[in-house]
């Protein structure tokens, strides 16, 4: 269990690190709420910012995008951890 924890905790930081790097966020990652949304009123990201997140997932994580993947794992920094944890260990 504590592995899993763990787990969720270094991907959690990867995706607000690459996200503030690769987006200009001008937020530390202890500023970002795990529960913001990505897009709306949250980071209020766009669909260009939408393709950098896939490629991110691609280049970070070894992670492809299909048509069959429901979007909503871009909700917010949380979904998108659990979406990477569900691909990684399928």
């Amino acid at each position: 269990m504590n592995d899993a924890i763990e787990q969720r905790k270094e991907v959690l930081m990867t995706i607000k690190t690459e996200i503030i790097q690769r987006l200009n966020i001008q937020r530390d990652e202890a500023q970002i709420d795990d529960d913001t949304a990505l897009f709306g009123n949250g980071f209020k990201l766009d669909s260009v910012d939408a393709t950098e997140i896939v490629v991110l997932l691609d280049k970070v994580f070894d992670i492809k995008i299909s048509e069959s993947d429901d979007p909503s794992y871009m909700r917010s920094i949380n979904s998108l951890a659990t979406f990477v944890i569900q691909k990684k260990n399928d």
